[in-house]
């Protein structure tokens, strides 16, 4: 590759570079639990490739760091390698490293160049794919929840408040409180010149009702794109916090006694040739795929949950009354319901998924998230009645634990179909193998009540 593709990159990449020696590229793709993979390498030497390979089993590895079995079979343990080929739209600032760098993002082929299907980034593109064959194109807008937490390096003693500016830690019940923001705000200043450096859009920034919980929202746009946005936000936010003697966690329930952390996703469809949203008609008013759409949900998401809700901890969000809906119940304004409809104009009606945790990796939630929307579209199903009453006080309709939620996830076929059966089978794999790994491990909670009384 010549160094001609400086030319094919984002503006902000290159006024990031403009007039200083880029010393190093960073070339990463999302594994399955988002977490960026790679290699970094000079910048001379990325002008002289097209391309790189790593071993597929890169999608098999946990979040321990340790490795499911290949679902694939005997050929898979021989990890074969994929191709890597950059996105050179995905280019952006690494603004806390001490030399000038840059990200991008490369997605994964096998070797018959075709898209490695248990890559997260390739699962989105693949689900987006069978919309756009039925002439449609989803649009969403996520909301991001995460803690900033005093650091922690003894994994047995519990995550605490960060300590603000003024001495003192955190506080919580402090929801939109200007003066809560601004108790880290040093870190908030850093969160916006990287963001700046990066060519990342924040719409907003607020306190949420935990200890050191804050919520930054991003405008609407491409789902690849803003699953892009969220893998590099997580790696900037965290760097940012280190550089102020805090952590930042997007953990779903870092704190006992405090909410959890939500990626709540809003989703409209667009038709492609007229540019209208289809959750609209001529006269503003609600249409039939709206609800389809929404059906889809109620009837799929059971499936998804694994997705929306990948590890042990996710599930000590699912919990009453700490603003996590547990429920599929849809409602207008009704932030107790798992599908939400926010007040809008018909242009920008949606459909708001309240069940997403931030713990997911963005590019599978949204393709979950609208894999259960797409199937409603197809099976052109009506949803329940409107809930217009608390719908906490409901029965709980969803797997509480991972190990329910994988056989919830195999059980769903139609929805296995939409996301494609290598990935889930992978997939799968994986999450039973954390979910065991975790099975052996004795709890404090264990030690404490059960040791010298049972």
């Amino acid at each position: 590759m010549s160094n001609t593709w400086l030319s094919k990159i984002p503006d902000s990449a290159r006024d990031y570079i403009a007039g200083r020696r880029l010393d190093e590229i960073e070339c990463i793709l999302p594994d399955i639990a988002g977490v960026a993979r790679g290699k970094a390498m000079p910048a001379f030497k990325f002008d002289k490739q097209t391309h790189f390979y790593l071993p597929t089993s890169i999608f098999l590895q946990t979040i321990t760091g340790e490795w499911a079995n290949a679902p694939g079979g005997e050929e898979e343990y021989k990890e074969p390698d994929m191709t890597l080929v950059p996105d050179l739209s995905t280019a952006t600032a690494a603004p806390w490293t001490a030399d000038i760098t840059l990200q991008i993002i490369h997605d994964a082929l096998n070797q018959k160049g075709e898209p490695h299907p248990t890559a997260p980034r390739n699962v989105l593109k693949r689900v987006l794919d069978l919309y756009a064959a039925e002439g449609l194109k989803p649009v969403v807008a996520p909301e991001m929840e995460f803690y900033f937490v005093a650091r922690n390096i003894d994994p047995n003693q519990p995550i605490q408040p960060p300590m603000g500016r003024s001495g003192r830690v955190a506080a919580a019940k402090q929801a939109y409180s200007m003066s809560a923001v601004d108790e880290y705000g040093k870190v908030i200043d850093d969160i916006y010149d990287f963001a700046e450096a990066m060519g990342l859009e924040i719409d907003g920034i607020l306190q949420e009702g935990g200890a050191g919980q804050v919520e930054i929202n991003l405008a609407h746009g491409d789902p690849v794109d803003l699953a892009d946005h969220i893998f590099f936000f997580k790696r900037m936010i965290r760097e940012a916090a280190l550089r102020h003697d805090c952590y930042a966690t997007f953990m779903a329930k870092p704190i006992e006694g405090e909410p959890g952390s939500a990626m709540h996703i809003h989703h409209s469809i667009v038709d492609i040739k007229t540019g209208k949203n289809i959750f609209s008609d001529a006269n503003g008013e609600e249409t039939p795929a709206f609800l389809h759409f929404i059906a889809g949900m109620q009837n799929h998401l059971p499936g998804a949950v694994a997705l929306l809700a990948p590890y042990v901890n996710s599930y000590r969000r699912y919990v009453p009354d700490f603003a996590a809906p547990i429920n599929l119940e849809w409602g207008r304004d009704n932030r107790t319901t798992g599908l939400r409809i926010p007040i809008s104009g018909p242009e920008a009606r949606r459909v708001e998924n309240r069940l997403a945790g931030m713990d997911c990796n963005p590019y599978l939630g949204f393709a979950a998230s609208l894999a259960c929307g797409l199937l409603g579209l197809k099976e052109q199903k009506n949803p329940r009645p409107e809930c217009q009453i608390n719908a906490y006080m409901g029965e709980d309709e969803l797997p509480l634990t991972l190990g329910a939620a994988i056989d919830a996830f195999e059980e769903d076929q139609a929805l296995i179909d939409v996301l494609g059966a290598d990935f889930a089978a992978l997939y799968a794999a994986v999450k039973r193998h954390e979910y065991t790994e975790f099975q052996a491990v004795i709890s404090p909670w264990e030690r404490e009540h059960l040791l010298m009384n049972v």
